[in-house]
């Protein structure tokens, strides 16, 4: 119960921050996922939710009551939260979504290394780009956050739990990602809306082609900026 209180207080970073700098992704963050339909869920991917993933679904999940942004897409909703690596933060109806069609690419073309798979039936995403082609996902059984991406092996351990990638999240949105050098945990300064920087369109244009949401105008994401830099090499 420590862990799932840490995701509780990680958690709450992320949403005050977003309160205050970000109404729009805020309100988009919705409202709690039933015990019910977290149960369900529970059945169809045939696994059970890790205490602090569920902890997480019952603050705020992006599924509840809203109609799909992106129909047809494997991720139909998607919230578009400054995450680590750029991806949109998966509410219970695309964890599901994700979560089935990894684990059937995986079935239908196994990996050619049994000791290292593509999927494994313990990972649940939490982040995803609109296609499923890189994301982050929940180890059900360690605890610990990982990454996948297309054409190349996932990698495990990136953060030592939910709770560690949830306050990795805060840091950055709280001053680390944002040129405020006061220090994780400090307020960070409103970020000024019409404040861009030189290359923010081709940044838009490649985020847009890889399924990320970004603003038209003000300043680009850090995470989406970092994102784009990495894929330049």
């Amino acid at each position: 119960m420590k862990q799932a209180g840490n995701v509780g207080e990680a958690w709450a970073r992320v949403a005050a921050w977003l309160r205050r700098n970000d109404p729009g992704a805020f309100a988009a963050l919705g409202g709690p996922a039933s015990p019910d339909a977290i149960a369900r869920a529970e059945a169809r991917m045939g696994l059970e939710l890790p205490p602090e993933l569920r902890q997480w679904l019952r603050a705020n999940d992006g599924d509840t009551d809203v109609r799909p942004d992106a129909p047809g897409s494997l991720v139909e909703r998607g919230c578009a939260v400054p995450l680590p690596g750029g991806s949109l933060l998966l509410g219970l109806g695309d964890i599901q979504r994700v979560y089935l069609h990894q684990l059937a690419m995986e079935r239908s073309e196994p990996s050619e290394d049994p000791d290292a798979p593509l999927w494994r039936p313990e990972w649940v995403p939490i982040a995803a780009d609109r296609d499923g082609l890189y994301g982050t996902f929940l180890d059900a059984v360690t605890g610990t956050v990982g990454t996948w991406a297309d054409a190349s092996l996932p990698e495990e351990g990136v953060h030592a739990s939910l709770a560690a990638f949830l306050q990795h999240a805060a840091d950055q949105l709280e001053g680390a990602g944002t040129g405020d050098r006061r220090g994780p945990g400090a307020p960070a300064r409103p970020l000024a809306r019409d404040e861009s920087r030189p290359g923010d369109e081709l940044i838009r244009d490649w985020a847009r082609t890889h399924g990320l949401v970004v603003n038209d105008r003000g300043r680009v994401p850090s995470s989406i900026r970092a994102a784009y830099e990495a894929a330049r090499g």
